[in-house]
């Protein structure tokens, strides 16, 4: 019997490009659906009624939720192009560095840009003799992190400031670019503009705050 995958995700989201991008790595059959979050669908309700928010993992009709889990998920389950290391050590840096990209993505974009250049010293630092934060392939915590190599270039464009120095962070913008185009990463990406406008719009209400006498 075939194995039947369903995806929600939304066009935009990072988290859901996480679980498209394994499932597309480990050559998975599935189907995807851009969810409306304005307007959920009873199958996004169903399937994630803690939480009713995106990506959703549905394989054989149980549904599993959050990203980091979804990637460990289809990692345990289709065993080809294993993204988490054999060395136990190894697999808990991984998982490490993984959740650290979560933790970095704060509830406002703004407090996420923050805290991703507060932060960077550290990736650069972990990029050292390595091609990939997987060591010389695409690991799990690059997925988890894919999302700078994407969406810090929409802040950039957004807010009118470079956050990523090429001089400062030489490892870092080789990775950025190097994940960037790896081919199934590269065919994913949301369209640039239309993400420019939507963090536009996203940021207009915090700088008419900001811009309104004390």
């Amino acid at each position: 019997m075939a194995e039947e995958v369903k995806l929600l995700k939304t066009w935009s989201s990072p988290f859901g490009l996480r679980a498209f991008w394994i499932l597309k790595l480990k050559g998975v059959q599935f189907d995807f659906i851009d969810e409306d979050l304005s307007n959920k669908s009873p199958l996004l309700l169903q399937s994630n009624p803690v939480y009713k928010k995106v990506p959703v993992l549905i394989h054989n009709g149980k549904p599993i939720s959050e990203s980091l889990v979804i990637l460990e998920y289809v990692d345990e389950t289709w065993k080809q192009n294993p993204l988490l290391p054999e060395d136990p050590y190894e697999r808990a840096r991984a998982r490490f560095w993984a959740k650290f990209g979560d933790d970095k993505q704060g509830k406002e974009q703004e407090e996420a840009i923050g805290l991703a250049i507060e932060t960077l010293k550290f990736l650069e630092e972990e990029l050292k003799g390595k091609r990939f934060f997987g060591g010389e392939k695409i690991g799990l915590p690059d997925l988890a992190l894919g999302w700078l190599a994407n969406l810090i270039g929409v802040f950039e464009e957004v807010i009118g400031v470079k956050l990523i120095e090429k001089e400062r962070f030489p490892l870092l913008s080789a990775w950025m670019q190097e994940f960037a185009e790896a081919p199934v990463i590269k065919e994913s990406w949301p369209p640039h503009e239309k993400l420019v406008t939507k963090f536009r719009a996203m940021r207009e209400p915090y700088v008419a705050a900001a811009a309104q006498p004390k």
